[in-house]
């Protein structure tokens, strides 16, 4: 059985599949649910991200859920992630991030939270500002090293990539080379060292076209580091969009990835003028995009982009149009046979995870 979270924003979408079919249920409803993690020593453990109702956990893969999240200062919860390596007793330490920016760790299951605030004592926290926020910030994404326990990788929107070489107690400000709005961060099981990058974007421009004047953005979007995050270079040959989101790599081979690419943040977020595609990139070639069996680039919301440990060269894709499986490594997708609710046409997929 493969079992798909995709938090849509105003719940959670879990898309159940067995023998080639496929059902989908709704948890959490009318719950502004942002991100969502899965324990990987324990697959019944779920847990999610809420904009405004802080850290929900569930115990039945996602039947029931409780709040948790005492000693989480902000209810403003915008990530959610758990150690592929680091665990105490039965279960994964458990990392959530806040807006305002704050990182908080549980070696509990979630049952109690502490901060680790030298992240915000970094040199660069001046200059940390989310544009439609302009006075505040969030911790986007949370990556835990799949091989060092104690490295760990945070996005700040937008300030760059922070790097912690000790379990968050000291920090390293942003280096050169990594993208500034990082969006998500990917690690690999068989590429120790390697984290993946993908941005927003650099030299953002406004256009004049017939909806609107919009924000574009001209260069960068992808970036990664080959050496545990000391130095990074941005690779973006290919790409004629450079607004990335959703990234994803094939868990048989850590050169082989998909991710989603649109031309600014309006086409990637606003339903009246969103235009979202897929781009792969393979053994070091350049990006290319793919098409076949994905929804038209006009009203898809940029998607979120996930993989399955247990499923080497096959891709999940979720937007507000449905969920895209890709079984031979994002060359070629097809929808999945099941029933997307109609209340998510104008939604956002924020985060999805896959589980075997």
């Amino acid at each position: 059985m493969t079992r798909i979270y995709v938090a849509m924003q105003n719940s959670l979408a879990i898309a159940t599949g067995q023998n080639g079919s496929w059902k989908t249920q709704v948890q959490l409803d009318s719950l502004p649910v942002y991100d969502v993690a899965i324990d990987p020593f324990d697959h019944e453990r779920i847990y999610v991200a809420t904009m405004g109702k802080g850290v929900w956990r569930s115990d039945d893969a996602g039947d029931t859920w409780n709040p948790v999240g005492q000693g989480i200062a902000h209810d403003v919860v915008m990530s959610i992630a758990v150690s592929p390596v680091e665990r105490v007793g039965k279960h994964a330490v458990v990392w959530a991030g806040t807006e305002p920016s704050a990182l908080f760790r549980s070696e509990d299951g979630g049952e109690s939270w502490q901060e680790r605030p030298t992240l915000l004592d970094l040199p660069s926290k001046p200059t940390w500002s989310y544009p439609p926020k302009p006075d505040t910030h969030h911790v986007r994404w949370i990556q835990p090293d799949s091989h060092e326990p104690g490295r760990i990788f945070v996005a700040i929107e937008q300030g760059g990539i922070m790097r912690s070489l000790d379990g968050g107690l000291t920090w390293e400000d942003r280096k050169p080379g990594a993208q500034r709005d990082g969006h998500t961060l990917r690690t690999h099981k068989l590429a120790p060292g390697r984290v993946y990058e993908a941005a927003g974007g650099e030299d953002p421009q406004f256009v004049n076209e017939e909806l609107g004047r919009y924000v574009v953005v001209s260069r960068g979007g992808y970036a990664e580091t080959r050496d545990g995050g000391a130095t990074w270079e941005t690779i973006t040959d290919g790409l004629d969009r450079h607004y990335l989101f959703g990234l994803a790599i094939d868990p048989g081979n850590p050169d082989v990835m998909v991710a989603s690419v649109t031309r600014g943040p309006e086409q990637a977020h606003r339903p009246p003028t969103s235009e979202s595609f897929i781009y792969r990139r393979a053994d070091g070639k350049p990006w290319q995009l793919v098409s076949e069996g994905l929804s038209a680039p006009g009203g898809t919301l940029v998607y979120s982009l996930a993989a399955n440990e247990e499923e080497p060269g096959v891709f999940y894709a979720a937007t507000n149009r449905g969920v895209f499986r890709s079984v031979d490594a994002g060359i070629t997708w097809k929808g999945l046979d099941a029933a997307w609710p109609e209340r998510y046409r104008m939604a956002h997929a924020r985060g999805m995870q896959v589980i075997s």
